[in-house]
């Protein structure tokens, strides 16, 4: 039976040819729940054909191994979710539009945003297939098989059933690279300088997921004496990876393609990214204001903080232009009481509060 890397390779070259600017991405199967290989019905047209955004190697991949393509979507939905999470209080808050591109024009920018970005879904999807490995969904992995660490001490069993991180990496690094390995553009050139900056920032989603999976372990004994403990290879919650590209977003560099057709840093002083950082080739926009060249959405109607003076303050979230003050009414629980056993038992109280939304 030809080998995973075999069928991926095979798969890649069949389908070289260069991509449009403007084409949709895989992230859209973040935003249409795709069918499981057990739903598919007798005679209808063969899934892959059917989801938007695949580039020609990714729609290869699909044909070969369908029953990871819900996963996929699961981990671009997840990378997302994360994305608007962490920039919930930025003038630029990962937002999405109606269209197979999920985030409109302003990925065409080769900025620190579009850094995040890639870098994000692509751990998001090394997270859902690893784990739908584990949960036994998928035919062609199981299990972890990582070697029993040094460190574990001799009485602790290493078995359960891990998060099969290896087999995630590897897969999720043939299918989300694809798009940018078909790309066939001319060394030096800035096209070519942007599939550098995306594979770049790939490889540091993906590392961030690998890198932060840790032993878990789980107490056996008389009484919950924890005599014995089943250690087993587990990912890292998706937040706490969320949160390291957060920091790898703050300190991404500036680079540059040179004529050889490698990334170079704009201000030499400064150390050059590891395969662990983000980097980025174009400036970022203000997203101040709505902006259809770029896809900027701008934050008219935003809501600020007025007493902040950080990203999310009405000064800088709404680019000097003003804030208009509302009142709204929230309900929360109040006056809770706990009762044996074993409630607890509140009241809703409504509260009225001012709110500030750009102008």
């Amino acid at each position: 039976m030809p080998s995973l890397l075999a069928l991926l390779t095979a798969a890649l070259l069949a389908s070289w040819a260069p991509l449009p600017a403007e084409a949709g991405s895989w992230w859209s199967l973040a935003m249409n729940p795709v069918q499981r290989p057990e739903m598919f019905i007798i005679g209808a047209q063969p899934v892959c054909s059917q989801l938007p955004g695949l580039s020609p190697g990714q729609r290869k991949l699909c044909q070969l191994y369908q029953e990871h393509m819900a996963y996929i979507g699961e981990g671009a939905k997840t990378g997302i979710r994360e994305c608007q999470h962490q920039f919930r209080q930025r003038r630029w808050n990962c937002s999405t539009v109606d269209n197979t591109s999920v985030f409109g024009r302003v990925m065409q920018i080769g900025s620190r945003e579009t850094a995040f970005t890639y870098a994000v879904s692509a751990a998001g999807v090394v997270n859902a297939i690893s784990r739908a490995c584990r949960e036994g969904e998928l035919s062609t992995c199981g299990c972890s098989r990582t070697a029993r660490p040094k460190d574990l001490p001799r009485d602790w069993l290493w078995g359960g059933c891990g998060d099969n991180v290896e087999y995630g990496y590897r897969f999720a690094k043939e299918f989300v690279d694809a798009r940018e390995r078909e790309k066939n553009f001319a060394k030096g050139s800035e096209e070519q300088g942007r599939v550098l900056m995306n594979l770049q920032n790939n490889e540091a989603g993906r590392r961030a997921v690998y890198k932060m999976a840790d032993v878990a372990c789980k107490c056996h004994g008389v009484s919950g004496s924890c005599s014995l403990k089943t250690c087993w290879l587990q990912l890292a919650e998706f937040r706490k990876v969320g949160d390291q590209l957060k920091e790898k977003y703050d300190s991404a560099a500036a680079v540059r393609v040179t004529r050889r057709g490698k990334l170079e840093l704009v201000n030499s002083r400064f150390n050059p990214p590891t395969p662990e950082d983000l980097v980025y080739v174009d400036p970022s926009p203000d997203y101040c204001l709505r902006n259809d060249t770029t896809g900027s959405l701008g934050t008219q109607g935003r809501l600020c903080n007025k007493t902040s003076e950080g990203m999310d303050g009405c000064a800088l979230m709404c680019c000097g232009r003003g804030y208009d003050q509302f009142k709204s009414v929230r309900v929360e629980r109040c006056h809770c009481r706990f009762h044996w056993c074993c409630f607890v038992r509140c009241r809703k109280c409504a509260q009225t509060v001012d709110q500030f939304v750009c102008k």
